[in-house]
């Protein structure tokens, strides 16, 4: 099936081609014409198969651009993705000629430019629920007219620290408003929650040979705990990626991967959940452009990131849920090339690990360090 049997306009089929992207991906075939129909929709498709072009799409197919109301709400959970979100409708709008209008609220952002955003009339938001609710108490922004909600990195906002948010958001908009819920991976629980925001909804679960992309190969190496930022230095110097990302769990161990790895004088920053807008952009931008090589980062922060060219992710911690290992990994081998996905764990770590291979199907491969160099151990 082509964008064209799907029924996509020639105008967003030529958007597509200016981004190189000519055939659909699995998802957004699965999800066009029921999100098309106005029907709510749950999709779930692993990191890279296209999620957000497969609700862009048929949003952009929705909207009304002689309509001046907010007709479209997109919830995230973090800046980084309402960012990449916001550039993608942009991207659409300016290549298309289809004038849509977006803005993004975020909580991060500065609210007199955001509500100054809302006053210019656009016909989809992005934001995060606390700065949508509070721009709704303060009667700065209406969502009377919104037609679709879509709940973006899903599994995520259905987690017990967003699940309110989210709720106070549905909450404020029609009964009938249709709900689309799009996410890498929903576990069960997930799915049972996000009944309470769908109506009989359209269930999509696209599933490859692995909910990973083969094009990653992953290994573990076993240390002591108070060794791990010290091996990790040792593995990158054997391995020696152009741009890697390291996961941590918490604030103290990024501090001191960061501040490690600049005093072997290596380009390095941080990004961490709570860290104001500046940092975060610095962090990022100095990645994306190459200044940085690598980014030191949390679950929370990293969820959004879609920067190319990332040939090595590391973990330095191992994520509590086979949903985090997803993500993390799915940060390098996009686009067909290939990634490498390190865990430095000790050895009561080693059962998680195995799970994990069990999980996805896939092959993880045990490795040690001798002379400067990575070995079978």
């Amino acid at each position: 099936m082509s964008f064209k049997d799907m029924g996509l306009s020639e105008s967003l089929i030529n958007a597509l081609k200016e981004q190189k992207i000519s055939t659909p991906t699995q998802i957004q075939k699965e999800v066009y014409a029921p999100v098309v129909e106005g029907r709510d929709v749950v999709g779930c498709s692993e990191t890279g198969s296209g999620k957000t072009l497969a609700y862009l799409l048929p949003l952009f197919s929705r909207i009304n651009i002689e309509d001046s109301h907010i007709q479209a709400l997109i919830v995230v959970p973090t800046q980084e993705l309402g960012i990449q979100v916001l550039k993608q409708i942009n991207r659409l709008s300016e290549a298309s000629g289809i004038s849509v209008r977006a803005a993004q609220v975020i909580g991060e952002g500065n609210i007199n430019r955001q509500i100054e955003a809302i006053k210019a009339k656009p016909h989809i938001v992005v934001g995060t629920t606390g700065r949508i609710m509070k721009l709704l108490k303060m009667k700065k922004m209406s969502v009377h007219n919104v037609k679709t909600l879509i709940v973006d990195e899903a599994d995520k906002m259905l987690a017990k620290d967003n699940i309110n948010g989210l709720a106070e958001v549905r909450k404020s908009l029609m009964k009938y408003t249709q709900v689309l819920m799009f996410s890498a991976s929903m576990d069960k629980k997930s799915l049972e929650l996000s009944q309470s925001f769908n109506l009989n909804p359209v269930v999509v679960i696209i599933k490859g040979e692995t909910a990973i992309p083969q094009t990653i190969k992953h290994m573990f190496i076993i240390t002591e705990r108070r060794e791990r930022i010290e091996t990790l230095r040792k593995v990158i110097h054997a391995i020696e990626p152009d741009k890697g990302i390291i996961f941590a769990n918490t604030s103290y161990d990024l501090e001191e991967t960061v501040n490690k790895l600049q005093f072997h004088h290596y380009s390095a920053d941080y990004l961490y959940g709570s860290d104001d807008k500046l940092q975060r952009k610095k962090a990022v931008d100095g990645f994306k452009n190459g200044k940085i090589r690598f980014l030191v980062s949390t679950d929370l922060a990293s969820r959004g990131l879609q920067i190319d060219g990332i040939d090595a992710v590391f973990n330095i911690n191992l994520p509590e849920n086979p949903v985090e290992y997803q993500h993390r990994a799915g940060r390098c081998g996009r686009n067909g090339k290939l990634g490498l996905c390190v865990s430095i764990i000790t050895e009561n770590e080693l059962p998680k690990m195995l799970s994990y291979q069990k999980t996805f199907g896939i092959n993880v491969i045990r490795r040690k360090l001798f002379k400067g160099r990575l070995v079978k151990a």
